[in-house]
């Protein structure tokens, strides 16, 4: 039964409908009146306590306080309540008291937390106080001293320490911005007409600041990083440039370091080919007849060279089967022999799907294209092979279209894949295979590098994983026969040392060491004093093919990342004018010492078919003759590198005069 409402007395009613043992319960009131007095007295108490802790400040008692605050308030809570609530109102209650008082006591205690903290700082400060202040003025001081006495000297510039007055650290294409990062150094301040450095930009062919256009300025430091735009294969491309700082003195500019290439073009290819290694040594100049034959294949050749002399693939063509083929580079237009090109091709492919690794050497011949010509190499006499012209304009921009057109149809584009690139040939015989009228051995040297730097760059921003070489021949110490030639040493040391003057790159070197002379049959013979053991033997042969090694390994020669430089034998070969087995012998044995010296990386055996031209000078080199019949060499050759080499190969002891090959051979 529902219970009727009350008059409000102050105390509320309370629904009972239940019954027990047929008796109506007893109505049972909460007196709100006392509730509110201990909720009060609750609060004063706890105001009490928090204006004792305040002034004892000992973080060690609040928390125990904050407890049997807490407790008081609960007992307080339950002793307010009526004596006749049954056990679960008296839970009830007991919760939602505990809660409020729970809560309450949380946010005090958060909040003497925070006050605890900054009466803590203000304590620390009272104490420190202007103890920091006095470090840090003392250290400003002592580090303004050491800045005064660090301070880099300002200098006066001359005409005689200009150009070393600073370096260019680097200059590198930053693959990230796509700019070009000229990284200057410098141990003072040069004394000019204002505080800034600038930086110029050099063509290849320039050898001084021109007029007054510099790229960009930045304020004077010891150490700056300037950066410009690539323009890559534009009318303005700085690909090939050269970069050069400068200062304003005197009302003009004048250069304080030396001029510095770009050396990593790489950062900018579009091809990455796998440079593969391979299971052999073993190389050959081959002969594009036999190319539909399976003689390569039987003969197991792993490396292979070619040719392309440059008036061969030049020039437009009236043939519409193959049509000729246009390159546009840097705004300017080309025209290469389609039947040529397609020619190289179906050689390039046939190597490339037999998974073997291919040298293309690129030839300055006489062409239609006479700005290629040195304009020093133009008169006064005629050779197979002329300098490039890296001197103007026009001849420097056909070098370097041709090799990002060479670079682009054969880094794996579908006309097959040439990693290896030689520039010239026997570039020390200068009247025989590079001919340009006499100079200095370093004005030699800096005509040829000129024109290598622009094939590199181009070669290897298309294909970053190739190789570009430098040729040299065996007269290692001096010219033997050669008219006014140089000795390859003095080349090659020349040759690193101006590459590494303006901008060390990654170049290699094609070395060819045939017996000395040419004709010479055998070549375990050392032909009198020319070949001897140490670097300032007259000639390089197979025989002492190690002086080469050698001295590739010196500290002055190796890459900029401590690596031996890659080294191939793009060509060498032995006549079998005096014998097929003193050829085949020879040949063996070269490769024997080939293979003992981990710092070849191949041998390029000149030929697979005789030449006539050859021939007729007692040269015959071929593995075959020019009717195509098999030499004695033939098997020797595609033994050498198999488990059966014994089998074929071991006569060739019997010719040289020994019992193993451990008397003639040692591992390097």
């Amino acid at each position: 039964m529902e219970t009727t409402d009350r008059k409000d007395d102050g105390k509320t009613p309370v629904k009972d409908t239940a019954k027990e043992g047929g008796k109506k319960k007893r109505k049972r009131t909460v007196d709100k009146a006392k509730v509110a007095e201990n909720k009060r007295k609750v609060k004063e108490k706890r105001a009490r306590q928090r204006a004792e802790r305040a002034r004892e400040r000992k973080p060690g008692n609040w928390k125990k306080r904050l407890v049997v605050a807490a407790a008081c308030a609960v007992v307080l809570a339950v002793a307010g309540g009526i004596g006749g609530y049954t056990v679960q109102r008296h839970m009830d209650i007991l919760a939602a008291e505990s809660a409020a008082v729970e809560a309450m006591v949380h946010t005090e205690a958060m909040k003497l937390a925070e006050y605890s903290k900054t009466q803590h700082r203000k304590d620390s400060v009272r104490r420190n106080a202007g103890k920091d202040t006095t470090q840090a003025l003392v250290d400003a001081a002592r580090y303004m001293i050491e800045g005064i006495k660090n301070r880099p000297k300002e200098v006066e510039v001359t005409a005689e320490n200009a150009a070393d007055f600073a370096t260019i650290e680097s200059c590198l294409i930053n693959a990230e911005t796509g700019k070009i990062d000229v990284t200057m150094k410098a141990k003072d301040l040069a004394v000019s007409d204002d505080g800034f450095y600038y930086l110029f930009e050099e063509k290849a062919y320039q050898s001084a600041l021109t007029g007054g256009e510099y790229l960009i300025e930045d304020q004077k430091d010891v150490n700056l990083t300037f950066s410009v735009n690539l323009n890559y294969n534009t009318a303005s491309s700085r690909l090939f440039s050269k970069f050069v700082v400068a200062v304003k003195k005197n009302g003009s500019f004048l250069a304080i370091t030396k001029p510095h290439y770009i050396t990593n073009p790489e950062a900018i290819a579009g091809y990455h080919p796998k440079f593969e290694s391979t299971t052999s040594k073993k190389g050959l100049l081959v002969d594009p007849e036999k190319l539909q034959s399976s003689e390569l294949d039987d003969l197991g050749v792993k490396h292979a060279a070619y040719n392309i002399p440059l008036s061969r693939i030049l020039g437009h063509t009236s043939n519409d089967y193959y049509p000729t083929v246009y390159y546009t580079y840097n705004g300017n237009n080309y025209a290469f022999n389609g039947q040529i090109i397609a020619e190289y091709d179906y050689i390039f492919t046939s190597l490339t799907n037999r998974g073997i690794t291919t040298t293309a050497i690129i030839l300055n011949d006489i062409s239609s294209h006479p700005e290629l010509i040195h304009p020093k190499a133009r008169s006064g006499g005629h050779a197979p092979y002329y300098a490039f012209n890296a001197t103007d304009e026009s001849g420097t921009e056909c070098i370097a279209a041709i090799a990002s057109f060479l670079a682009s149809r054969y880094s794996g584009s579908g006309h097959g894949k040439v990693m290896n690139w030689v520039i010239g040939n026997e570039i020390n015989a200068r009247s025989e295979w590079n001919h340009i009228e006499h100079m200095s051995t370093p004005d030699y040297v800096d005509e040829y590098a000129r024109a290598f730097r622009i094939f590199y760059n181009a070669i290897l921003s298309i294909n970053g994983n190739a190789r570009v070489y430098i040729s040299l021949d065996q007269q290692w110490g001096k010219s033997l026969y050669s008219k006014n030639g140089y000795a390859s040493k003095d080349i090659l040391d020349e040759f690193n040392r101006n590459l590494k003057a303006e901008g060390n790159i990654d170049w290699g070197l094609a070395q060819h060491p045939y017996n000395y002379p040419l004709t010479s049959a055998k070549a375990w013979q050392s032909n009198g004093s020319y070949v001897q053991e140490n670097e300032n033997t007259p000639v390089i042969t197979i025989k002492n093919i190690h002086v080469l090694t050698d001295y590739l390994q010196k500290p002055e020669m190796l890459t900029d990342d401590g690596e031996v430089r890659h080294l191939i034998l793009s060509e060498m070969g032995y006549t079998s004018s005096k014998g097929q087995e003193l050829q085949a012998a020879s040949f063996v044995y070269a490769y024997k010492m080939i293979e003992a010296n981990r710092y070849i990386d191949s041998m390029l055996f000149s030929r697979e078919t005789d030449a006539s031209s050859e021939v007729a000078q007692g040269l015959d080199l071929g593995i075959c003759t020019l009717g195509g019949g098999r030499k004695s060499i033939y098997d020797a050759y595609k033994y050498v590198d198999t488990a059966e080499s014994a089998k074929y190969t071991d006569f060739a002891l019997r010719v040289i005069g020994i019992s193993n090959w451990s008397e003639v051979i040692k591992k390097r």
